[in-house]
């Protein structure tokens, strides 16, 4: 039986980060998630204040205030979400060159939450991925519009990874049930793009780039 800690996670945590696959797992022992073309953000609330951290610990709460204050909102004392903040163009589909250049748009930006962290104090990383999904899940439900939940796919990894791939999305992330949270690469999340993907093609031009000027 899982049994959560009281002790304070600290003000900066590394997120856990998806290790690359050839192909998502097959078997009942897994679910899947859409993969948001975006910037990793880990929403820190805590003692009436809100902060919002990139993987490398800076905070961007003065860029993103319309999501700083969702949080702000949320119905509880204290918590940590992970997530990716997106920008969408009309078709729903996120466009990360509108959310990297497009400051006067700045406000239309959302946190889509797949993980807690921490809630009201109660430390959730050893606690299993589903478990901390639903509860992510209840203290989402009335949240402010700025805050939207990245549900998860109980389907087989097949269709769901073709559905991505046909509605323009970057891929799919795949998550082992039971699993903790882990910061740093984990196998327990294995993440597969669609190589038609903006994502990919930008990954792959930036990698030229560098080992052109090395």
């Amino acid at each position: 039986m899982f049994t959560s800690s009281q002790l304070p996670l600290p003000g900066f945590l590394g997120p856990c980060l998806p290790s690359a696959a050839e192909q998502p797992p097959s078997g009942p022992g897994w679910f899947h998630e859409i993969k948001l073309d975006g910037f990793r953000l880990l929403a820190h609330r805590t003692a009436g204040r809100v902060r919002l951290f990139t993987r490398n610990g800076l905070d961007w709460a003065e860029r993103y205030p319309g999501i700083a204050a969702a949080v702000g909102k949320l119905g509880c004392q204290s918590c940590l979400l992970d997530g990716e903040v997106v920008l969408c163009g009309d078709d729903g589909i996120p466009v990360f060159n509108r959310l990297r250049y497009g400051r006067q748009v700045k406000g239309a930006a959302l946190l889509c939450a797949f993980d807690l962290l921490e809630l009201n104090g109660r430390d959730l990383r050893r606690a299993p991925i589903e478990l901390r999904k639903a509860t992510l899940a209840k203290l989402l439900r009335k949240a402010p519009a700025w805050l939207q939940l990245s549900e998860h796919i109980e389907e087989p990894r097949d269709i769901v990874f073709r559905h991505a791939c046909k509605l323009g999305f970057e891929g799919i992330v795949s998550k082992r049930l039971g699993s903790p949270y882990i910061s740093g690469r984990s196998r327990a999340w294995l993440k597969f793009k669609n190589p038609a993907a903006p994502a990919v093609k930008r990954e792959a031009e930036e990698d030229w780039g560098r080992r052109r000027w090395r």
